[in-house]
Parts: C-alpha cells; sequence; structure tokens
C-alpha cells in the first residue's frame, strides 16, 4: 500500500504559501504505511515539532492496477473516494529546505495521512465537481472544491502511473485548498464532501 500526495495543487493555497502558481505538472511526494491513521482515532501532536497544520484534501483509492495509464481512461482506476488530513511539521519543513535539504519527515510522519470513511465515487457525482470542507470546533476553516484544482483527479492518476505502478488500495492525496493552520490539543476535526461528514477525530 501506498500513499501519494500532490502538493500546490490549489491556486488559493499557492497564493497564501507564496508558492508558484504557474505548474506545469504536479508536484509528488509519499507518505509512509506507518502514516496511515483512521477510523477515527485520535491524533497526538508528535514532540519533535511545534507548529502542526492541518490540510484538507479529498482523497481516492485505487482500485485496480495500473501502470502508464492514459488521462482519458484514468477514470477506470479508482473507486472510492473521502475526505482526508495531511498533517505537515511546518516548522520543521521550514528548517529543512531553508538547507535545501529533503523534508519527507515533516510530513510522512507517523500518524500525519488520516482518511475519513471511503463512499463509492458514483454517490458523489462528478469527480471534477466535489465540494468539500473542513470544520474544527464546529467552525468551517477550509473550503474547496476539485473543480479548482490546478491538476485534475485523472490528471494526477495518469501522471503518476508514469513513474509507479498504482495498486488496489493506494490512496492519492489531492492537494489543499487555501485556510491550512495549525491544530492545538483538544481540537475536533469534521471533515464533509457536501453535507456528508466523512471524517471525525479529535487532537490529542
Amino acid at each position: 500500500m501506498k500513499i501519494i500526495a500532490v502538493g500546490m495543487n490549489y491556486a488559493t493555497h499557492n497564493k497564501e504559501m507564496h508558492n508558484p502558481s504557474e505548474l506545469s505538472e504536479p508536484t509528488i511526494f509519499m507518505k509512509s504505511d506507518s502514516s496511515l491513521l483512521r477510523d477515527g482515532k485520535p491524533f497526538f501532536i508528535p514532540d519533535f515539532s511545534s507548529d502542526i497544520h492541518y490540510e484538507a484534501e479529498i482523497v481516492i483509492r485505487i482500485g485496480r492496477l495500473g501502470k502508464n495509464i492514459a488521462e482519458r481512461f484514468a477514470h477506470r482506476y479508482y473507486d472510492e473516494v473521502t475526505v482526508g488530513i495531511d498533517f505537515t511539521a511546518c516548522d520543521l519543513q521550514s528548517r529543512l529546505r531553508s538547507q535545501g535539504l529533503p523534508w519527507e519527515i515533516s510530513k510522512a510522519f507517523d500518524n500525519s495521512a488520516v482518511m475519513g470513511t471511503f463512499v463509492p465515487v458514483k454517490e458523489v457525482g462528478n469527480i471534477n465537481n466535489i465540494p468539500f470542507h473542513l470544520e474544527i470546533n464546529g467552525q468551517r476553516v477550509q473550503e474547496g472544491n476539485t473543480a479548482n484544482m490546478i491538476f485534475s483527479v485523472d490528471k494526477i492518476v495518469s501522471y503518476v502511473s508514469k513513474f509507479f505502478t498504482l495498486k488496489i488500495g493506494d490512496y492519492i492525496y489531492t492537494g489543499t485548498p487555501a485556510g491550512a493552520e495549525a491544530v492545538k490539543i483538544g481540537d475536533h476535526l469534521e471533515g464533509y464532501i457536501y453535507d456528508r461528514k466523512l471524517l471525525d477525530f479529535y487532537v490529542r
């Protein structure tokens, strides 16, 4: 099982992070299998960071083995979707970036990939027009729509499959919109597609 993630896929987030908005191809990074956190289990803030940020994202599950997938056929290779959180140790990431060093440990640490309950793609309609949002302690803090992604889900699947064989049970995080901020102990995070709650957990 692989956890593949896309960075800088919403112009609004790129603007607030002062990242380039004109990209020619998706920015891909990986998370470890021990990054996975699901079933509503709490997320414990690690002791190596004091600045852990949430990033709400649409996550797809790969349902078919594929390699070098043409974009027009990519929709055949994923079958379920949910809302997930890509946690980032921003202080650690900034330090590593400033030194020109790899920053995987700021993204791929244990329990940094939270996943909600998956539902069939057909239940949420057009993959290219899925509204989603995140609430923390009852307040809406992030809101996005896959229609606003720089690279579509099918483009991402096609691109990733050039480098990695996609296997049944792999996951792809598709990027986060504006609004990512730090979490604190006691926060209650709830993620929605439309008004359907698929993600629900606490920070400890």
